[in-house]
């Protein structure tokens, strides 16, 4: 690792994330005219984001930073591939891993590895039908489109809001950073399925301003020092119940989720590894139950 390298991690550890990341997302939400305008005609070259996939493909048609983060696709720019034997892509990115979950310990990146129970909120009972499972890491960078989707169809039973730090989730952080998945603010999103059940975890970073879910809105900020869990009925009136493709929550500014699954619920597809990159709706993977 360059000097330069090691400089950006150890900057990390003394930035004062939080208070960052609140000011960027006060920025972000704000309609601050021709500068919020020069800012995103920035960010659209400098990361070279494909407007002509956006509903509104003008800069000028978003008011605020946010509205052009979070902008929706075109329904053609993002068609579902994945039929009902098969996952569907849950995001736009890149895979940082994926694989096997050995007992409670998964993958983070060369020599680094987290644990299961942490990631999902610190509940045993919780992480206890993942345990030797499967799963996978997807980064969003900058450029992507940062709405989250179902990898198949599932019915919301428990959502838990975990504290913690604001470390970059880039691929240099992850590889330099213990246990940053599973110390890291996130929403912990538990899903019940025909196969079987599985999670979406939404990871919070530097400058993200805001996670939400299409049930609940804005689940963070505001910050809070405990873990806090909703639970969901799995039918009736209050039940959430989502599609294969449908939308379920974003991220304003970017960050990365983590999915897992139980043993022998499903496979990747063959071809897919680290650093392939991932467009929501194409297949990911085969349903075995």
């Amino acid at each position: 690792m360059s000097k330069l390298d090691q400089f950006k991690v150890k900057a990390q550890y003394v930035l004062p994330k939080h208070a960052v990341s609140r000011l960027m997302g006060r920025f972000a939400s704000a309609r601050a005219g021709i500068f919020t305008q020069l800012f995103m005609r920035w960010f659209i070259k400098h990361y070279q984001v494909d407007m002509s996939e956006a509903v509104r493909e003008e800069p000028s048609d978003y008011s605020t930073f946010n509205e052009f983060f979070t902008r929706p696709l075109k329904p053609e720019a993002r068609p579902l591939q994945a039929d009902d034997s098969e996952l569907a892509h849950p995001v736009d990115g890149k895979v940082s891993q994926l694989g096997k979950i050995d007992g409670d310990s998964i993958i983070q990146a060369k020599n680094h590895d987290y644990s299961l129970v942490k990631l999902l909120g610190g509940d045993e009972a919780d992480a206890a039908p993942y345990k030797n499972g499967q799963f996978a890491t997807i980064y969003l960078a900058p450029r992507d489109y940062h709405r989250i989707h179902m990898p198949l169809d599932g019915t919301l039973r428990k959502m838990t809001y975990v504290p913690g730090d604001l470390f970059s989730v880039n691929p240099l952080t992850a590889a330099n950073v213990p246990g940053l998945f599973a110390r890291n603010e996130r929403v912990v999103c538990f899903f019940d399925s025909a196969q079987g059940p599985f999670t979406l975890t939404l990871i919070g970073a530097t400058i993200v301003a805001s996670i939400e879910t299409v049930w609940a809105g804005t689940v963070t900020p505001p910050t809070g020092p405990r873990i806090h869990s909703w639970e969901y009925p799995a039918q009736g009136f209050n039940a959430v119940t989502l599609k294969k493709g449908e939308e379920m929550g974003r991220f304003k500014l970017g960050s990365t989720v983590v999915l897992t699954f139980p043993d022998e619920m499903m496979f990747f597809e063959e071809n897919l590894q680290a650093d392939d990159v991932t467009r929501m709706g194409e297949v990911m993977g085969q349903l075995i139950r």
